[in-house]
């Protein structure tokens, strides 16, 4: 991209300059045709007065010819060829009755269907240049015989058309004048128009250098608002992301720190005679070490892939369900149990379908180890968005317990199997894409756990 096509300033100069330039162009085409509409109007004045003056002095002495008491004062008349025409006729045709000397031995014409107002009408001159004429009938009175009489007064449109250039020359100076003027108005406006974009990046270079932690809304007109408000808000979800991989950092250095100091002691350990039982004791305490450690490795590396994935992704709950379904049916706990998926398949979630599947698969399997009989599955529109609700027959849980629950280690069972991690991934998981997970209410010998999660 060229360096004009980079800044917007030259570019707002550039289409005030093509707006400047069309309107102008408009300005002189509008106001030549005014100037040779009140051009014309003139000249039909002047020709009507010339006929009607004309008409006045029309006379016929007793046995005599048409003539004129007393001929136009303009010389122009009486110059031969110079455009300016006069001829009076009968009505009924024939060849003229009195004519100007103008026209020499030429004679004029009206066209049929020419008016007799004050209108003008294009007429063919004497030597076939273009006239606008007038036509203006008369009756005489009865001592001339009251026969009916036209008056024709033609002037030569050259002369029209040459004023109208005279005036559109005339006009072009002003017209730069206007030019130069709109062009520092423009320039003045991209200035104003500009200055909030100036703020605005003064602010973001005073966040940059930590003076400023957000733009505000203080002077930002009302169309760099909402401009402004989507960067202090990515501003915030930065600080918040921040903060929440300082959180992440901490839990992991938090869950590490304790498996790690089992494999230094169970290392110590190794340095000395051991008999073979207290070998077996070492390598469980270092298998679980590490496995602890693997956990909570696996569980970092999952939320960051959740953090890299796009706020655009859909999943089917419906369908993730199902597939959920077919897995835990062919493990130990899940086959004794009776599963019902109810809800109609096309309802989008906003969520990444593996991130669906970790989070409600949590779900499932906790409901699958504590259901007597059956676990069901149901889908449904919650307002704006989709709840999955999860609800097994198992020995249920009291309100005061759910905290305990949703808390990343807590245990309510602490004789069977698990690490207490499942149903806080998964609320950790909601939670991250704006969803939310909440425990009943709970009915005798029932257990409810439901998924709200943004519609996609």
């Amino acid at each position: 991209m060229t360096s004009w096509a980079r800044s917007l300033r030259l570019r707002l100069l550039l289409a005030g300059l093509v707006a400047a330039g069309l309107m102008l162009a408009a300005a002189m085409a509008g106001l030549s045709l005014l100037f040779e509409r009140h051009a014309e109007r003139q000249l039909a004045r002047e020709l009507s007065a010339l006929a009607e003056g004309i008409a006045a002095q029309i006379d016929r002495p007793a046995g005599g010819d048409w003539a004129l008491s007393a001929p136009p004062g303009d010389p122009r008349y009486d110059r031969p060829l110079s455009g300016f025409y006069w001829q009076v006729s009968r009505a009924a045709g024939g060849p003229p009755l009195l004519q100007s000397r103008s026209l020499w031995d030429a004679t004029l014409t009206a066209p049929a269907g020419a008016p007799t107002d004050e209108t003008l009408f294009p007429l063919a001159g004497p030597g076939g240049e273009a006239l606008l004429a007038l036509s203006l009938p008369v009756t005489m009175p009865a001592r001339l015989g009251g026969e009916r009489l036209v008056v024709l007064a033609a002037r030569d449109a050259a002369e029209l058309r040459e004023a109208a250039a005279n005036f559109r020359r005339d006009l072009l100076p002003f017209l730069g004048v206007i030019a130069l003027a709109l062009l520092a108005a423009f320039a003045a406006q991209v200035a104003v128009g500009l200055a909030p974009l100036r703020r605005m990046r003064a602010r973001l270079i005073a966040i940059g250098s930590g003076r400023a932690a957000r733009l505000g809304e203080e002077g930002f007109p009302s169309e760099i608002l909402p401009l402004a408000r989507e960067l202090d808000g990515l501003l915030a979800q930065r600080e918040r992301d921040i903060a929440a991989a300082r959180a992440r950092a901490g839990d992991l250095a938090h869950g590490l720190k304790t498996p790690i100091q089992v494999l230094l002691a169970e290392a110590e350990r190794l340095e000395w005679p051991m008999t073979e039982e207290e070998r077996r004791e070492t390598a469980t305490a270092v298998g679980e070490a590490t496995e602890a450690m693997r956990r909570h490795v696996e569980r970092e590396l999952s939320r960051a892939r959740r953090a890299l994935r796009g706020r655009a992704d859909r999943a089917d709950p419906v369908r993730v369900a199902r597939r959920l379904v077919a897995v835990l049916a062919r493990t130990e706990a899940g086959a004794r149990l009776d599963w019902a998926v109810e809800g109609a398949e096309g309802s989008e979630a906003a969520i990444h379908e593996d991130d669906l599947a970790e989070a409600l698969g949590a779900v499932m399997e906790n409901a699958a180890r504590f259901a007597r009989e059956s676990v069901r599955v149901t889908i449904t529109r919650d307002g704006p968005g989709v709840a999955i609700t999860v609800t097994d027959d198992g020995p249920g849980l009291p309100p005061e317990s759910h905290a305990e629950a949703l808390r990343r280690g807590g245990r309510l069972d602490e004789a069977g199997p698990g690490t207490g991690l499942g149903l806080a991934i998964a609320r950790e998981i909601l939670e991250e894409v704006g969803g939310a997970l909440g425990l009943g209410p709970t009915a005798p010998g029932a257990m409810t756990v439901t998924l709200r999660l943004p519609a996609g």
